[in-house]
C-alpha cells in the first residue's frame, strides 16, 4: 500500500536492549506509536545484519544473518567497517555506538565467579562458583547451543535488567 520499501532494523529506543516480543516494544515505545503488530517472539533473538551497498558491499553491523551467507550470495567478500577509514563518531547504521544495546544494570563479562546478589546470565551446563548466591539465574542455553543462546540473548538481558540488581554477571560464551 505504501508503494516503497520500509526498513526498520529494530523497534526500540536507542540505548536500550533490543526487543524480542511485542511487550518489549510496548514497554519502550508505548504512547509514542499508534500500533504494534505482534508477529510472535523473534526467532533469531539478536540484531539484524546491516550491509551498506555503496561503492562495495560493507558489513556495518553483524547480526542474525551470517557474513558467510551474504558473501555466498554476493559471490565475493564483504568489506569490513573496521577496515574502512570512517569517522568513529558518525555511525552509519543503528547499533554502531558502544552503548546502543546496554541494559541499565552494569555488565560483568566472562565471569568465573558470581558475587552475592548479582544476576547471572549463564551458558552451558557447568555453573560458576557462587551461583547459589545469585539473585536470579537465566541460562542462554543449558546445552551450550550458540544458536539457542543468540535467540535468548536480548530477551534474557531484558528480564535480568528488570530484576532490580546492580550487576549482571555474564558467563563466557564461545
Amino acid at each position: 500500500r505504501l508503494g516503497r520499501p520500509v526498513v526498520a532494523p529494530s523497534a526500540n529506543r536507542s540505548g536500550h536492549v533490543s526487543p524480542t516480543i511485542a511487550q518489549h516494544v510496548l514497554d519502550d515505545l508505548g504512547g509514542r506509536i499508534d500500533l504494534i503488530v505482534d508477529g510472535g517472539p523473534a526467532t533469531v533473538g539478536v540484531e539484524s545484519t546491516i550491509v551498506a551497498c555503496l561503492d562495495r558491499p560493507m558489513l556495518l553491523r553483524p547480526g542474525g544473518l551470517a557474513r558467510q551467507q551474504i558473501e555466498e550470495v554476493l559471490e565475493g567478500p564483504l568489506d569490513d567497517i573496521m577496515a574502512a577509514s570512517l569517522d568513529p563518531n558518525t555511525p552509519l547504521a543503528p547499533g554502531m555506538l558502544e552503548s546502543h544495546y546496554a541494559p541499565r544494570a552494569r555488565l560483568r563479562l566472562n565471569v568465573d565467579r558470581v558475587n552475592p546478589g548479582e544476576a547471572l546470565l549463564a551458558f552451558g551446563i557447568q555453573m560458576p562458583p557462587g551461583t547459589e548466591h545469585a539473585a536470579i539465574v537465566l541460562n542462554l542455553s543449558p546445552g551450550g547451543d550458540l544458536v539457542e543462546a543468540a535467540a535468548n540473548l536480548f530477551s534474557d538481558l531484558r528480564t535480568l535488567d528488570q530484576a532490580d540488581v546492580a550487576t549482571i554477571a555474564v558467563m563466557r560464551v564461545p
